[in-house]
């Protein structure tokens, strides 16, 4: 169950950043943010009330933290993608944030088979490949795209460790806290923002597919938290982290775009990977 949990996971997240991309291409980067990041948490209150829950203060701060770091970690990414240190940045983020469960998990004693744990090095492997994107950053953005994906992927990572610190009878407020935490945090920084520049907020089709990302990032969130109550989260975490395989899989099969060697060799390694933590 955890495993199917874990690609829906994937899905969700890999088709959300799809839906937000492709607002980002007629506004601005924190325009889309605020309007996805309002209609997740609006969301959020929707799946929190519609489940029972005996919640504690401790849940519902891990998921404050949770938010607070996981928008944080987008906003590195987003920062070192359009310095155009794409290649530098996607592949490494998505194995820090990958590692940074596993390596959680690990320490804490959880210990899955061995040919689980093949499966999930393949997992990591496949997420660097498929997140790939063609081309060279410039020598000297390198060092700092590097930096900038380390500090990403650290924080995306440890999202998904304060999630797996939140009880099961919690219900979903963890992720209710976490979505109003982040949208809080984009409210103050387009409020900041605007004070020097314009923020182009999306219209139109682009505003839909920033509430499309928006509904997305929410459902992906609340799938995740069951994926961590239902299995380990070494197993979990690198199955999450191949959200960009869908992705460049959508841009693929919707807009035409060609998929690298590379990125067909992550695809073909992710399925791999899957059939063993599947299998295990």
């Amino acid at each position: 169950m955890a495993v199917a949990l874990g690609v829906l996971v994937a899905i969700a997240f890999g088709s959300g950043d799809f839906l937000g991309g492709r607002a980002a291409m007629s506004a601005s980067t924190p325009g889309v943010l605020l309007v996805s990041q309002c209609c997740a948490a609006v969301g959020a209150v929707v799946v929190a009330l519609a489940v029972g829950a005996n919640v504690a203060i401790a849940d519902l701060l891990y998921g404050v933290c949770a938010g607070a770091v996981n928008v944080v970690g987008l906003g590195l990414l987003y920062h070192g993608l359009a310095r155009r240190t794409m290649s530098v940045v996607a592949p490494v983020a998505a194995v820090v944030a990958s590692m940074v469960p596993v390596g959680w998990g690990l320490a804490n004693g959880e210990r899955p088979g061995l040919v689980v744990l093949v499966g999930v090095m393949l997992e990591i492997g496949a997420a660097a490949l498929v997140a790939r994107e063609p081309g060279r950053a410039p020598r000297g953005a390198m060092a700092e795209g590097i930096v900038t994906a380390v500090l990403a992927g650290c924080a995306l990572g440890a999202s998904l460790v304060l999630y797996a610190q939140t009880s099961s009878a919690s219900g979903f407020w963890p992720v209710l806290t976490a979505r109003v935490t982040a949208a809080s945090l984009v409210i103050a920084f387009v409020w900041w923002l605007r004070r020097s520049r314009e923020v182009r907020m999306p219209v139109g089709n682009a505003r839909g597919l920033a509430l499309g990302a928006g509904a997305l990032d929410v459902t992906a969130a609340s799938l995740l938290l069951l994926a961590l109550r239902e299995g380990l989260i070494v197993v979990v975490a690198p199955i999450a982290a191949l959200a960009p395989g869908f992705t460049v899989v959508l841009a693929w099969a919707l807009l035409g775009e060609r998929l690298g060697v590379l990125q067909r060799v992550g695809l073909a390694i992710a399925l791999c990977g899957l059939v063993l933590v599947s299998s295990g």
